[in-house]
């Protein structure tokens, strides 16, 4: 009768171990997990705003051609109409000119940069997201590895309390989209 007993408490004992012990490891993947999503963000932003942002230039400098041969077009037609209709230039001017127009009847850049808006702003609600998800996981990790019984298996085996993760001081910050304008 006693050896059943002294059974019932090892496997209860062992039962408990392995129980904590798995969620320990689990609580420290749902750490690890949380940190590499939270790079892909980063790396994300870090690829995606640049990008937009070089888009973006190509499309206002087209943009600008676009209107200075639009201008130009009307100022050669309207500068004296009399030196071109001598040799039927004047239609052909004209006719470059609605070419033109109807090749683009809806430049606006001003699209393309709420757009770029609309794209720093998600990247920066998913990295704030990310950081929660993180911070989140890491507290459930940390109070799994200092409460009872979770914190005898976690000194068994070695595991510790995790660090916070803290910002560098290149992540902290924020993307300077001013300064890519200027180069």
């Amino acid at each position: 009768m006693i050896a059943y007993i002294i059974l019932g408490i090892v496997i209860f004992v062992l039962g408990t171990y392995i129980s904590q012990f798995n969620k320990l490891k689990r609580t420290r993947n749902q750490v690890e997990n949380a940190k590499s999503s939270l790079d892909a963000l980063f790396i994300k932003r870090n690829e995606l705003i640049p990008n937009l942002v070089a888009v973006l230039e190509k499309y206002t400098d087209f943009e600008k051609e676009v209107f200075e041969k639009i201008t130009a077009l009307r100022q050669s037609v309207a500068g004296n109409p009399k030196d071109y209709q001598a040799e039927g230039e004047t239609d052909k001017l004209l006719k470059q000119l609605m070419v033109q127009v109807e090749n683009y009847p809806q430049l606006k850049a001003s699209q393309q940069f709420t757009t770029l808006q609309f794209s720093l702003n998600e990247c920066e609600e998913q990295i704030a997201a990310g950081r929660r998800y993180l911070s989140a996981s890491i507290t459930y990790y940390n109070n799994a590895v200092t409460t009872f019984p979770g914190n005898i298996v976690a000194g068994m085996t070695g595991m510790q309390v995790h660090e916070w993760e803290r910002a560098t001081e290149a992540q902290r910050e924020k993307v300077d989209v001013k300064d890519m304008f200027a180069k």
